[in-house]
C-alpha cells in the first residue's frame, strides 16, 4: 500500500501508543513497545521505516494495515 511510504519511527511509534501499546526503553534510538497481547516491538525512533519492518511490527502488534492507518491520522 503506498500509504505505508514515508512513516517516521516516531509517528508509528505513537500510532502503536494510542492502540493500547506501552513505551519501554530500547538500544540506542530503538524503542520497545509493550502491545496489550503480550508481544514486544521494536522501532527506530528517528529513521523512516521500511515497508517490511512496518508491516510486520502491524501484525505482531494484532492490528490490521487499516486500523494503523487510522491510529495515524495521515489521511
Amino acid at each position: 500500500m503506498p500509504w505505508l511510504r514515508n512513516i517516521k519511527g516516531k509517528e508509528a511509534i505513537k500510532a502503536f501508543i494510542k492502540a493500547g501499546g506501552v513505551e519501554r526503553g530500547g538500544k540506542g534510538d530503538h524503542v520497545n513497545i509493550k502491545m496489550p497481547n503480550g508481544q514486544i516491538i521494536t522501532i527506530p525512533g528517528p529513521k523512516e521505516l521500511k515497508i517490511g519492518l512496518l508491516k510486520a511490527a502491524i501484525k505482531k502488534a494484532g492490528l490490521t494495515e487499516e486500523d494503523f492507518e487510522r491510529l495515524l491520522k495521515r489521511r
